[in-house]
């Protein structure tokens, strides 16, 4: 995987049937045509060979970056801040950057410079544990998809405005690359960022791209180039840059000296943190926000397909008609993101939605479609749409041969399979994952849950097991088993593994749910309403958490509880 993108034409030539390698690659660095493509017609024009004519117009480059010829920055001294002279009207260049500076999965092994990057890459969304909810990085996600949330990529900047591709460096040092569009008598000025010239609080680049370290010494700085938000790390506990470097201070400390400096009403390009939190909390009570947010004009595309992914399955009819919109959206990104989320939506809601990507013009979203759209009975499709969905099919198997060698690939092939009826297929994809990674709890839930669906409880218990003996932290695991467990009424040890679930995992409101519904059941409602009066602070607007508590505390006799609970929920369906 580190080799894809630290040498150059890497071919991993995996053969599956023998579980070898005959890895291949044209340098063991990241040459001329990493980027630009094979360079044998380069070659010939520069050397002027007989034919090579046909060549001037590009000069034999497969991938051609000249998005800013002939493009000037113009400065504006009133606002301090230039203005690109045409737009940008192509990604060629930042999508090729993309390749390896982004967080994302392969699903192809024909990958060219300059051919759409989405016919060969899923880039992740702001995803909890990869993104903070205001979407400044967390874990390592390669630049990519913070960039695309900045107001310089919206004004048509690309990586080689800043970053010299050939020599790796800054195209000026320190401030000096920000000075090229920003101008320094109004920024680079201790009235802007009110620390001494030249320290380290007077950088631009530390302020609006504050760095982490990844592997100890690989500081990143985030791509995002936001304003620093320290109200925003005291209302949602997000990072700031300001506390980075005054870890001595707390974030109020911070945020009042912001206020001291700039006044109220800062919120920055990136306007979606407190709508993104809330869905991480309980997307269901954020539905209008998130709905908003799809159909926000000026924010971006990673935000809105990130939105599109929380709304699609806690969708209203409220919310339905800006979800149908996103699936026919500009933004691919936002097309995939909501292809994906149609497949918890019911039968007739998912078919007629997503037999209308199938022919999407993206390799991604088609797979997609197809994924999701794979267990359709064939009367429920025209003859035409049969044939996009088996090609679309064939492109989904290709993706996944095309990664055969890591146990996600594997069990997302059993899911296929067992989706199209073929079990023994399945179960063999995942015990096959579980032999190349037998640390991939997702291999043995999945297998777990196909047997249990073939009436095999007491093997499905057993993957189950075997997958705690991998981890035995697994909140996912223990909840599964769990449930496996109620199943075949061995209430005593179900309730320690839902109980476990609950503990591991406190921010999915599920896990708290179902625990209180089994305690609920063996007689400890008191019990119950404790733990869902908890899970109700932590995830105040989750349905089914308010309707428990409605229904126990009417149970129990205390109807102003129940009539409280009641309106709440009353008011999250409106």
């Amino acid at each position: 995987m580190c080799a894809e993108c630290h040498s150059t034409n890497l071919l991993k030539n995996y053969d599956e049937a023998s579980d070898t390698f005959d890895t291949t690659w044209s340098e063991i660095d990241v040459s001329c045509e990493a980027c630009h493509g094979p360079g044998s017609q380069h070659v010939a024009w520069a050397r002027k060979e007989p034919g090579s004519e046909q060549y001037a117009g590009n000069m034999g480059l497969v991938a051609l970056f000249d998005e800013r010829k002939g493009v000037a920055w113009t400065m504006d001294p009133k606002s301090g801040n230039a203005t690109r002279n045409k737009p940008r009207t192509t990604d060629r260049e930042i999508e090729v950057c993309a390749q390896c500076h982004s967080r994302r999965s392969s699903i192809s092994q024909d990958y060219v410079p300059g051919k759409p990057f989405m016919d060969h890459y899923v880039p992740s969304l702001l995803t909890d544990g990869l993104y903070h909810a205001d979407g400044q990085i967390d874990d390592e996600v390669y630049v990519y998809g913070s960039f695309l949330q900045s107001k310089m990529y919206a004004a048509g900047v690309t990586c080689s405005d800043c970053h010299e591709p050939h020599n790796l460096e800054l195209r000026a040092p320190g401030n000096g690359v920000c000075a090229q569009c920003h101008l320094p008598a109004k920024y680079d000025r201790k009235s802007h960022h009110f620390h001494e010239p030249g320290s380290q609080g007077a950088s631009c680049a530390e302020c609006h791209m504050p760095p982490k370290n990844y592997m100890v010494v690989d500081p990143r700085h985030d791509h995002s180039m936001r304003i620093p938000r320290p109200d925003l790390s005291v209302e949602l506990g997000t990072p700031n840059a300001c506390n980075n470097c005054h870890d001595d201070h707390d974030a109020a400390w911070a945020a009042q000296l912001v206020r001291e400096w700039y006044g109220e009403g800062l919120p920055g390009y990136q306007a979606y943190a407190e709508t993104l939190h809330a869905a991480r909390r309980d997307a269901s009570s954020a539905g209008q926000a998130l709905a908003a947010l799809v159909g926000g004009a000026e924010t971006p595309d990673i935000a809105r397909a990130t939105a599109v992914a929380a709304l699609g399955p806690n969708l209203t009819r409220a919310t339905l008609e800006v979800f149908i919109q996103a699936l026919g959206d500009d933004s691919p990104l936002v097309r995939l993101a909501g292809t994906r989320a149609l497949e918890s939506l019911p039968d007739q809601l998912r078919i007629p939605l997503a037999t209308r990507r199938l022919d999407d013009p993206v390799r991604t979203v088609r797979m997609e479609a197809a994924r999701v759209l794979a267990a359709t009975p064939e009367d429920a499709l025209t003859e035409s749409q049969r044939e996009s969905l088996d090609k679309a099919l064939q492109e989904y198997r290709q993706s996944l041969a095309a990664n055969a060698e890591r146990a996600e690939s594997q069990t997302s092939r059993g899911d296929l399979l067992a989706r199209t009826g073929d079990s023994s297929g399945a179960i063999e994809a995942y015990l096959r994952a579980v032999d190349i990674d037998p640390t991939f709890l997702p291999a043995y839930a999945n297998h777990a849950d196909l047997l249990r669906l073939q009436g095999k409880e007491h093997e499905a218990e057993g993957r189950l097991r075997a997958a705690l003996d991998v981890d035995p932290q697994s909140a996912a695991i223990h909840h599964a088993l769990g449930l496996a467990l109620v199943r075949r009424q061995s209430m005593d040890e179900a309730l320690q593994h839902l109980r476990r679930a609950a503990e591991l995992s406190e921010e999915d409101a599920r896990y708290a749910y179902v625990y209180a519904i089994a305690l609920e059941s063996r007689g400890q409602r008191a019990e119950a309403i404790d733990l869902l009066a908890t899970a109700h602070e932590r995830h105040p607007g989750d349905p089914d958490i308010l309707n428990a508590l409605a229904s126990y505390h009417m149970k129990q006799g205390d109807q102003e509880k129940a009539r409280e609970y009641l309106g709440k929920l009353k008011a999250l369906n409106q």
